[in-house]
Order: C-alpha cells, then sequence, then structure tokens
C-alpha cells in the first residue's frame, strides 16, 4: 500500500477459494466496481459543479451511507479543507436554518428519495432562499418530486449502487469537489489491483478473519489513535455490519478511540472473553503540539519535548508488544500521509474486503432486507390514527 503500512494478523491460514472468488469479483462489470475505477462515469458536469464551487458553507442531508463517506472525507482531509460542511444525519430535534441562505448550498441525499429521517430534516432545514442540490435515483420518488417543484438542481444516484458503497460515487465526489478536492485522486483501484502486496494484505485479511469467525471471534474492535479517523470507521461500521448481518452469520465492528479507551476498555479487550479481534489505526502527524518543560512534574520530565502524535505511538507499540504477549489476534494500519490518495486506497481495500467477506460466508453483500421490515413498520405506526 502506498504511504500506508500494512501488518497482517500473522496467521497463516489459507483458503484456496478466496483467490478466485476475488478474481471473479475484480472481473465483475457491476456499478459498485466501476466507481472505484478512473474512467466511472458520473452522472453530474464539470460545468455543475464550476456553477456551486463559490459556496463556502454546504449543509449536507442524509442517512447512513448517503453521508457517511463524505463525513468520513471531510474529517480525514479537514487540514487541507477552507470549506465547511454541516452534516444533518439523524432526526434532529431542534434544527433551524440560521446561516445567511445566500451563502449556503443544501445538498439533499438519498438513493430511495423516500428515505423518511432525510425527508423530515429536509422540511425544518429548507427555506425559500436556500439553494438546494438534490442526490436521488432517477425514479417517481419523493424527494425527486420536491427537487422539480423547488426548481432544485438534480443528479442522478447510480441505481445499482447501495449508499454504503457510494462513496467514490456520484454521493461522495460531488462534496469532494465543492470543497476543493480532487476526485480523480481517490480513484486508485487501477493502479491497486496491479499491486502483487494489496492483493495478497487483502487475501490475507479476509483469510485471517474468517479463520478467526470461524474460531468464534466475531468482534472486529477498531483501536483508532487518529482523531480526524473517526468517521472513517463509522463508515466502516456500517459498510461490514450491513453487508455481512445476514442468515445469522455477521461480524460486529466496535469502535475503540485510544488511549482513552486505555481507561475503560481495554481491560476487557486483554482479559475478558476471547471473542474479538482487532484493528490498529495509526496515523503520523508532522507538527503535532509539544509537551513543554513549564508545569511538567519531575516524575513526568521524560515527557519534555514530546509530541502529543510521538506519545501516542508509543503507546500503541506498547499496546501492539501486550497484544503479542497475550496472543490477542490484531492487525494494523499505519498512514504516513493524509491525501486523497491515501483515503482512496483505503476505500477501495475495506470495500473489496468486505464484499469477499461476503461472498466467503455465503451472503449478498449488497442488499439489508431486515432494514427494511422497521421502515415499513415505522410507516404503519405513522399513519395509524
Amino acid at each position: 500500500m502506498n504511504k500506508i503500512k500494512y501488518q497482517g494478523f500473522g496467521i497463516k491460514k489459507k483458503f484456496k477459494f478466496l483467490s478466485s472468488e476475488l478474481k471473479k469479483i475484480l472481473r465483475d462489470e457491476n456499478e459498485i466496481i466501476s466507481s472505484l475505477k478512473k474512467n466511472y462515469k458520473y452522472s453530474y458536469s464539470k460545468r455543475l459543479i464550476k456553477k456551486l464551487k463559490n459556496y463556502k458553507i454546504f449543509q449536507i442531508v442524509g442517512m447512513g451511507g448517503s453521508i457517511l463517506g463524505a463525513k468520513a472525507i471531510y474529517d480525514f482531509l479537514r487540514k487541507k479543507i477552507n470549506k465547511k460542511i454541516i452534516f444533518f444525519d439523524d432526526l434532529e430535534e431542534n434544527l433551524e436554518n440560521k446561516l445567511n441562505a445566500k451563502k449556503v448550498l443544501n445538498i439533499i441525499i438519498s438513493k430511495s428519495g423516500n428515505t423518511l429521517e432525510t425527508i423530515s430534516n429536509t422540511n425544518l432545514l429548507l427555506n425559500n432562499k436556500s439553494k438546494n442540490l438534490f442526490i436521488t435515483e432517477k425514479s417517481n420518488n419523493s424527494l425527486r418530486n420536491l427537487a422539480v417543484k423547488l426548481k432544485a438542481d438534480i443528479i442522478d444516484h447510480n441505481n445499482y449502487i447501495g449508499g454504503r458503497y457510494s462513496v467514490l460515487s456520484e454521493v461522495g465526489m460531488i462534496p469532494s469537489e465543492l470543497i476543493g478536492l480532487s476526485e480523480n485522486k481517490f480513484k486508485q483501484y487501477n493502479n491497486l489491483i496491479k499491486k502483487k502486496s494489496f492483493v495478497n494484505n487483502l487475501l490475507d485479511s479476509v483469510a485471517s478473519t474468517l479463520h478467526l469467525y470461524k474460531k468464534g471471534r466475531s468482534n472486529s474492535v477498531i483501536l483508532n489513535y487518529d482523531s480526524y479517523s473517526e468517521n472513517l470507521f463509522r463508515w466502516y461500521q456500517q459498510l461490514i455490519a450491513e453487508s455481512l448481518g445476514k442468515k445469522s452469520n455477521g461480524i460486529l465492528p466496535i469502535i475503540s478511540n485510544v488511549p482513552k479507551d486505555n481507561h475503560s476498555t481495554m481491560q476487557l479487550y486483554l482479559d475478558g472473553k476471547k471473542n474479538n479481534f482487532f484493528t490498529f489505526f495509526f496515523v503520523h502527524e508532522k507538527n503535532s503540539k509539544k509537551i513543554l518543560k513549564k508545569n511538567l512534574p519531575n516524575t513526568f520530565s521524560f515527557l519534555n519535548t514530546k509530541r502529543i502524535n510521538a506519545i501516542k505511538f508509543a503507546q500503541k507499540k506498547a499496546t501492539k508488544k501486550v497484544f503479542l504477549q497475550k496472543k490477542i489476534p490484531f492487525r494494523s494500519f499505519e498512514v504516513f500521509r493524509r491525501n486523497e490518495e491515501v483515503l482512496g486506497e483505503l476505500f477501495t481495500f475495506f470495500i473489496l474486503e468486505t464484499i469477499l467477506l461476503g461472498k466467503a460466508l455465503n451472503v449478498n453483500p449488497y442488499d439489508q432486507p431486515a432494514v427494511e421490515l422497521i421502515k415499513k413498520q415505522t410507516k404503519f405506526y405513522l399513519l395509524k390514527k
């Protein structure tokens, strides 16, 4: 991986079918795989991006995969972005638009165009002076009809890409371009699949995860040492849970922010039930804040001039060593640069890993049938008089 150091689980378990299954996935002409490639055909024009790029503030309304990819991108790359995005991704009790409407672009995203929470938040957020952009599939749906009524710009959501897989399609790339990022740089698929190391790391990760899952370890705990990556793993959490949680199968992704959680859940991770496997995630920062000698107790003089990022790295190394001593399974991602290319690699790795795991577990990684039951039941209760 370019600018990413990957350390596998160290499990030498091989599943011969995984290599041929991966080749089938890569040969597949489905739209999800296509969206990872540089030649993916977007449903929007550069002219529209140019027209909307002058806005400095964007309000994005969506749920789940419609918004988590954009949140991951915005947070991970925030240091190089000089525009602001406000996200609305839950039912907001006190939502009201207090911003100058002339300076704000609302981006409303829903594949189906019938997402209850998105429609509710949109209703509270919009006003007559708003400039609005809707991203929804080309069908007779509620949001598309509203967009037509408002004479708003509409971009077609790819009908064949579910929300959690949509980060490198229109859904994630339009916000990225509007805040000054390069959509082309995110597209690393074409280079990565030619790299033996990338393919081997992918196969190793899936084989090891499959082996651990068969041994009863069904909780995937992400030990995240980077505050700017929390939303990356919120996106990953949905990707894994919604794609694999079927037919009494599934892996529960748990985000653990460290070193904070060293003082709460780490005791359980080290000495509790052996049903977890772990991912260490660390990003090197060159200019993190430095500890100064002033107000530093003598017993902690060893911290003098140490940078916060270096302290976190020492804690990560210490934790990994203890994990090795206790034979707790883990893998590790160590990131050395914060840019579109690196984030594009991570998106590509996790998407391909999830699809391959779904095939290995004999579940359809692309649907989410059980969630639809809650949507129908909610509507039933709201329609009752």
